[in-house]
């Protein structure tokens, strides 16, 4: 019995973001001090929700941010794979934030559905506005990593969902402003909270799974059961594993049943290469078994 792995060296696959994520905190930080003294001059809870909102995203800059660098650190003696698991956890608890942050801005505006106060409308407008700009430009930042990395996609969708919620608030502000209709400030934050539990549950829902070892996003693991069982020699393939070693590192282990021994390392070398260019897995494990009467399992091969 042979057994085969795909080295790595510990950093592989982990970027360095500390100059973007820098940016992006001290730029969000400044516009949460600003929104959240003109919500209070102008009684605006759509500001103040908006700030509410602003304050979770930096919470959760600052978690991927430590996430990005925890995963960069060398793997140890007892944590072989470094502390790579931090970009996938920290993505849940970004999602988590989120959700506590929707929960208040929900409660609170409810309460103003039924006692509507006097909002500023020409403050809401501006700052709101100023918003739109930083928002926008956060995240540009993250732009071009949010399809290849979940802990970087939190951080996109935050600023992105951050930079519609700011329009929808100027627009708030300048109906207001002409109309005088005050309830439309609480009924915009019901819509803001919707709108960010719509992005959340999708990073919930992608974090728990990597959490828990769910198949990573966009990964058949019937299709990769079909080329390992294809391959030459190959006579069929059991206990075949997939799961996420980080927000961008995949991992795989499989029993491949081969009774002839010759060209193993030709197999391994194809395996290898098709794992990393069609299927973005950076880390495969295999391991022959030479009996086809039996797996180790106990189920028949």
């Amino acid at each position: 019995m042979a057994h085969a792995h795909d080295h790595h060296s510990p950093g592989h696959g982990v970027r360095n973001y500390n100059r973007t994520f820098a940016i992006a905190i001290g730029l969000n930080v400044a516009f949460v001090v600003v929104e959240v003294i003109y919500g209070l001059l102008a009684g605006s809870l759509a500001l103040l929700a908006d700030a509410g909102h602003n304050l979770s995203d930096v919470l959760g800059l600052l978690l991927a941010w430590g996430a990005s660098y925890l995963a960069s650190r060398q793997a140890s003696r007892w944590r072989t794979y470094g502390l790579r698991k931090t970009t996938i956890l920290a993505a849940l608890f970004n999602a988590l934030i989120l959700l506590v942050a929707i929960g208040a801005i929900a409660w609170e505006a409810i309460s103003r559905l039924n006692t509507p106060a006097e909002v500023a409308g020409i403050t809401v407008i501006v700052v709101a506005g100023i918003g739109v700009v930083i928002n926008a430009a956060t995240m540009m930042l993250f732009m071009a990593d949010r399809k290849s990395d979940l802990n970087i996609r939190g951080a996109f969708v935050h600023m992105a969902a951050d930079a519609g919620i700011s329009l929808g608030v100027v627009i708030t502000g300048i109906v207001i402003l002409y109309s005088g209709v005050q309830w439309l400030d609480p009924l915009i934050s019901l819509l803001i909270a919707a709108v960010i539990f719509v992005g959340t549950w999708a990073l919930l829902r992608d974090s728990l799974n990597l959490a828990l070892d769910a198949v990573p996003k966009g990964i058949e693991p019937k299709e990769i059961e079909a080329f390992l069982v294809s391959l030459e020699g190959v006579e069929a393939v059991h206990d075949l594993h997939i799961w996420g070693i980080s927000t961008t590192e995949v991992a795989l282990t499989a029993h491949l049943v081969k009774p002839d021994p010759s060209d193993d390392d030709k197999v391994i070398a194809e395996i290898s290469r098709v794992l990393k260019d069609r299927y973005r897995i950076d880390h495969a494990t295999i391991q022959w078994e030479r009996d086809t009467r039996v797996c180790p399992s106990g189920v028949e091969c």
